[in-house]
Parts: structure tokens; C-alpha cells; sequence
């Protein structure tokens, strides 16, 4: 008997990594993406899990919250880490892809898999029947938003994020510009531009004064910013010390080509602001302002970013841009293992469901892809264990309270405590992550009903 095809819609991070599980299961897998028959705001291309906004997963160290989720994910096989980590260029302690390069090979790997068939065109309603992965983020097409509206029998959450701009590498000033990073800790991924108090005090005054590109009434009438990613000019607005505390923090940053670090004459030395930038591409042509999103006009952009030191002469590939996104009231609608509580038969994940950044979306799409599966096999759907960064971010989006509910990033915060109260937080971001892998490891053992000692690496 034929295999009924699984269907994912919405061809980003979570339903590239959902695709992909469902196939790794060995059940046929039909993946809609509506590009490029359909465009978005903030999609330029029409690849698999392209990166709009940065192109950092986070922090690689695992016993930080970004890092921890990409070693479990890392330990059940997540296509999106696997081409992440192959992938990846310089970027300091963090995970920075070439995204190019990224999103063309994850095109490429799951459009040659047998089980896998991508279709290209707008899915305008929720299919009726059969097994669903409804991974469309932020950007659902309005047709989609509507039916998901009236199935949910709700309004949507919505706030407003943003994308920082790149720059040509060649354009900035490197006499000016210096490679370090904090604390001279890894390599020196990042460029920073430095700023003196005069600088930065015209700098945030000039943003304050700058003008914003319009918003229309629809997009904004019950939207707010999210506080993990606010534009630039939101944050001058808040305070002239706002940036110092945020994206241009000094802190750790020095540049050596006026000696060491520690020694007491170079003190004064240190720069006042720092505005850095990240790698984008592994041959460094590209770079992203880290922290830069925006909703300035695109000329204004151009005017103020620079005044900055070292972009006297930027050139822009890319400008800053923002827009609406959407996502459910998942605490009122999803169980944690991401079915739909009216509909088992319908899978949701990524930023649609309320998880914040790269990763988690990643995540979700592995968790959702995986129970589509054995949902088709006639199995159980399974529940991560909430001691993992996973477990816990999914229990969280789907137990919060509904009134309050926002995006959330993976963070310690939403991990049940150790049993022993440990107040160093590097120790104790230390045993949160040695007891998510260990407990992740027995989970899956159990799951899979094989010797634990076999399972993760």
C-alpha cells in the first residue's frame, strides 16, 4: 500500500528541518514553499531556510542557552545544525553561516531525497485532511492567516522585527575599523568601529532626528516591538546611555594596534562605543552591523550609519528592513508536542508558534517533522524532557500564561532548577547543560528502546 504523503508548508528553518525528519523516517513528504511564485517583505531568494535577518545561530558554546539547544539538536541528527556547522564562518564564540552557501545546499539536499517532493506555489488554506506540518513563520501568506484564523477561532499576537543592514567589506576603513573580539577571547571575528563620547552623542542624537520609513495602519494596530530585537533608533530613543548598555557596548573591545590590553597608558585608550561588525560570507566581502535592525528610510540609513567611524564610505548590499510578524497563542492552542489540541493530525512549529531566533525554529521543525512521522507509523507522539533546552521551550510556549504570551527565545530562565542551588552562574550553566545532554540521552534511549551508552555523541 502507497505511503499517504506527509505535508509541510512553509519552506524556512523549521519546515526544511521537519521535511527532513519525515523523510529520515522513510515516509514521503510533500514541501511547499510559495517562493518565488509568491514573494514576502523580507525574503530575497527562493531557497530552502534562507536567513533574513542575521546570519548568527548564537553562541556555540553549550553551556550558554543558543549553544546548548544546537548540541542537542547536534545529537539528534538536525539537518539545519548539520549544514550550519559545515558551513560556518568566522564569527567569534558565535555560529555564523555563509547564508548563500547555506540555503543553496539545503535546496539542493533535500530537493534530490526520494521521499522528499518540493512544490513551489501559495498553500491558500489549512489542507482538510491527511497529516500537516503548518510551519509558514512570521511572514504567512494573508490567505493562510485568514483560514488559520478561522480554525483557531482567535486573533493573532503580533510584533515587530527587524533586519540590520550588510556592508561591503572593502568599503570600510580599516584604518579606522579594528579586528577583536571580547576580551581577546577566540579568534578576532569582529570588526569594531570605535566611537569617542562626542561621536557617539551626535550618533544617537542623529538617530533620534532621523526619519522613519511609514508603517501601515494594518501592520500596526495591535503590534508592538519585541524587546529581544528592537530597532536601533528605538534604542537611541530610549536614552542617550540606551546603545552603550546594548549592541555598541565597549566592554572587552580593544584595539591592538596600540599595544596591550592591560597595560595602564593604553586606558584611555578604550573606546567609548563601539559599533562591530560580523562576517557574513567565509571570503569576508560581507559584513552585517551586529544589533543594527531598523525601520529607518533607506536614504536616512545611508546618511546616519555613515557618520559612523570607519563607514565614512559604506556601501550597502543590503539595507536595514522591518515588518510585521505573526504568531498563535500557542499556550491556548498547541499541546507540547506541537499538535494542534483540536486537530492531532495538525503540526505547527518555528516562529509561528511563538520561538524566538534560528535555532529554536530549527528545533521546533525537528520535534514537529518527528511526530508527523510517527504519527504516520502509528506511533505515539513523543514529549522532550523538560530538563533539555528543547523540552523546556516547547513546555513553556504552550503552558505560558495566554494573556501575556510573547516570543521566547531559548534562555536558562525556563529550565527547572538544579536539585543543589548553585550561585556561581557559569557552574550553574554548566550542570544545566551536562544534566539536558545526559537526560536527552536516556530520553532517546528509551524512545528508541536502545542502549543509551549507543544513542547521542
Amino acid at each position: 500500500m502507497t505511503q499517504t504523503p506527509i505535508q509541510v508548508i512553509g519552506g524556512g528553518l523549521a519546515g526544511t528541518e521537519a521535511a527532513w525528519q519525515i523523510a529520515r523516517a522513510g515516509i514521503p513528504v510533500v514541501l511547499h514553499e510559495m517562493r518565488p511564485i509568491c514573494t514576502s517583505p523580507a525574503h530575497h531568494t527562493k531557497e530552502l531556510a534562507e536567513l533574513v535577518c542575521s546570519n548568527s545561530f548564537g553562541a556555540m558554546a553549550s553551556d550558554r542557552a543558543a549553544g546548548l539547544l544546537h548540541s542537542e539538536l547536534r545529537n539528534l541528527s538536525s539537518i539545519i545544525v548539520q549544514k550550519a556547522d559545515e558551513h560556518a564562518v568566522p564569527a567569534g564564540g558565535a555560529l555564523a553561516v555563509d547564508r548563500a552557501v547555506f540555503s543553496q545546499e539545503l535546496t539542493e539536499t533535500l530537493s534530490s531525497h526520494p521521499l522528499i517532493e518540493l512544490r513551489r506555489g501559495e498553500i491558500p488554506a489549512i489542507p482538510p485532511e491527511g497529516i500537516v506540518v503548518l510551519t509558514t513563520g512570521p511572514l504567512t501568506s494573508e490567505s493562510l492567516t485568514e483560514d488559520l484564523q478561522r480554525f483557531t477561532g482567535m486573533d493573532y499576537l503580533s510584533f515587530f522585527d527587524a533586519a540590520s543592514p550588510i556592508i561591503v567589506g572593502e568599503s570600510i576603513n580599516r584604518d579606522i575599523a579594528f579586528l577583536a573580539s571580547r576580551y581577546d577571547r577566540g579568534e578576532a571575528a569582529y570588526l569594531n568601529c570605535p566611537m569617542n563620547p562626542e561621536q557617539y552623542r551626535q550618533f544617537q542624537q542623529a538617530l533620534c532626528k532621523a526619519e522613519q520609513a511609514p508603517v501601515k495602519e494594518f501592520e500596526r494596530e495591535n503590534a508592538k516591538f519585541f524587546e529581544g530585537c528592537l530597532p536601533i533608533e528605538e534604542l537611541a530613543q530610549r536614552g542617550e546611555e540606551t546603545m552603550r548598555y546594548g549592541p555598541l557596548k565597549p566592554v572587552g573591545l580593544f584595539d591592538a594596534r596600540h599595544g596591550d590590553f592591560c597595560a595602564p597608558e593604553n586606558q584611555s585608550k578604550r573606546p567609548y562605543a563601539v559599533v562591530q561588525l560580523r562576517q557574513e560570507d567565509k571570503a569576508g566581502q560581507l559584513w552585517n552591523m551586529v544589533g543594527f535592525q531598523t525601520n529607518l528610510r533607506w536614504g536616512e540609513q545611508k546618511r546616519v550609519f555613515r557618520t559612523i567611524p570607519g563607514l565614512e564610505a559604506a556601501e550597502f548590499v543590503r539595507m536595514g528592513v522591518m515588518h510585521r510578524n505573526t504568531f498563535i497563542n500557542s499556550p491556548e492552542l498547541l499541546n507540547p508536542t506541537l499538535q494542534f489540541q483540536k486537530r492531532p493530525t495538525l503540526f505547527a512549529a518555528g516562529q509561528l508558534v511563538g520561538t524566538e531566533g534560528y535555532t529554536a525554529a530549527s528545533a521546533g521543525g525537528w520535534l514537529a517533522g518527528t511526530n508527523a512521522a510517527r504519527l504516520a507509523r502509528g506511533l505515539d507522539p513523543i514529549v522532550l524532557p523538560p530538563t533539555t533546552m528543547m523540552g523546556a521551550l516547547f513546555e513553556f510556549i504552550t503552558s505560558a500564561s495566554p494573556k501575556h504570551f510573547q516570543p521566547m527565545p531559548p534562555n536558562f530562565g525556563i529550565l527547572p532548577p538544579t536539585e543543589k542551588r548553585i550561585r556561581n552562574k557559569r557552574e550553574r550553566y554548566g550542570a544545566y547543560r551536562d544534566r539536558a545532554l545526559m537526560d536527552l540521552e536516556t530520553w532517546w534511549s528509551q524512545i528508541n528502546n536502545i542502549p543509551a551508552a549507543l544513542t547521542l555523541q
